[in-house]
């Protein structure tokens, strides 16, 4: 099941506010392995879906890092049942590393009746088919920090030592306020709480405008984590939020700054080419019965002006400092 599912039964019933259930799997995958679970090539697959903004993070720091020959990637289809994400993009509709029709199986393989939501992304360990974190946030840091040994060379540093501080707060910030605000407005249980999300989202978004009316990234001269978990809430703002979360006030592409930014990464290796439009909106317009329920997925808005001229190179910055972009290989390997 997606991240808001259980958050959503309560916050409908009782006309509350939304509220995410932040209860991971927070077992680490780290160069020590201090958790029982070192970093090691082949050991364990990425478990992950084009759909979901939380899972697009991993799949553009994987592709970024040039990860993808040692740790590979499954990927679910863009929509699921009350159980669980599926296997369906797949021949027969099972994971051909994993050999499993549902991610439910890998967290009950660990954890028997495991209780909280079957999220992606998620990491398994290939030989026991155990589910190891579903940790998203932390997971691409450590894809960053512990993984280092296989970046592919010329990989940027999406979290250097000296700016961590800095893209913690923005990283803090655009979550409570942005990524998780356009949730709290799609799925406010009452007028009340939309009415504050829906002020508390565009502020966080102005904040945004402004800070990069100056600087072509969030953080520094160069592309950062704060970027990535940014750019995967915008990619689904027109397509989804706008309408399907009521987060109206303007679209994206309307919002000069964040539009050329947006734009920008979306044209940078990495980042447009792990996005499926497609995928995106047929994920919530039929997942999410309770604000669609007759799941029509909308046939708008065009969105080939993604490809449209930015102009951000005029204010500087290099996108991977003294590196190179990732080859052309395909991403969803």
């Amino acid at each position: 099941m997606s991240k808001d599912t259980n958050a959503r039964r309560s916050y409908v019933e009782h006309g509350r506010e939304f509220t995410r259930d932040t209860n991971y799997v927070t077992t680490r995958i780290t160069q020590d392995g201090r958790d029982g679970y070192p970093v090691a090539p082949g050991r364990y697959r990425l478990v992950a879906a084009r759909a979901c903004p939380w899972a697009n993070r991993a799949i553009i720091v994987r592709r970024l890092l040039g990860l993808e020959d040692v740790l590979s990637m499954g990927l679910c289809g863009p929509t699921h049942d009350k159980r669980s994400w599926t296997f369906d993009l797949d021949p027969g509709g099972v994971d051909p590393v994993l050999g499993i029709e549902r991610l439910q199986e890998a967290y009950f393989a660990r954890f028997p009746g495991y209780q909280r939501g079957i999220t992606v992304p998620a990491v398994v360990e290939v030989s026991t088919g155990h589910v190891v974190t579903n940790d998203y946030a932390q997971m691409t840091l450590d894809f960053s920090t512990q993984w280092r040994e296989f970046h592919r060379d010329g990989a940027p540093d999406l979290y250097p030592q000296k700016l961590r501080g800095e893209i913690d707060e923005v990283c803090q910030r655009t979550y409570t306020e942005v990524n998780n605000g356009v949730y709290r407005c799609g799925f406010a249980g009452s007028q009340e709480a939309y009415d504050a999300a829906y002020e508390r989202l565009f502020t966080g978004l102005d904040w945004l405008s402004d800070r990069l009316s100056t600087q072509r990234y969030l953080v520094g001269d160069t592309l950062t984590e704060a970027d990535v978990r940014l750019f995967t809430t915008l990619a689904r703002f027109d397509p989804v939020y706008h309408g399907h979360f009521k987060c109206n006030r303007s679209k994206l592409s309307e919002i000069p700054v964040l539009w050329a930014y947006a734009r920008d990464l979306f044209q940078t290796p990495g980042f447009g080419d792990t996005i499926d439009f497609g995928q995106i909106k047929e994920h919530y317009y039929v997942v999410h019965e309770d604000i669609n329920p007759t799941r029509i997925v909308p046939k708008g808005p065009d969105l080939s002006n993604w490809l449209t001229p930015h102009g951000r190179q005029q204010l500087g910055g290099r996108p991977f400092g003294d590196g190179t972009p990732p080859d052309s290989k395909s991403p969803m390997t």
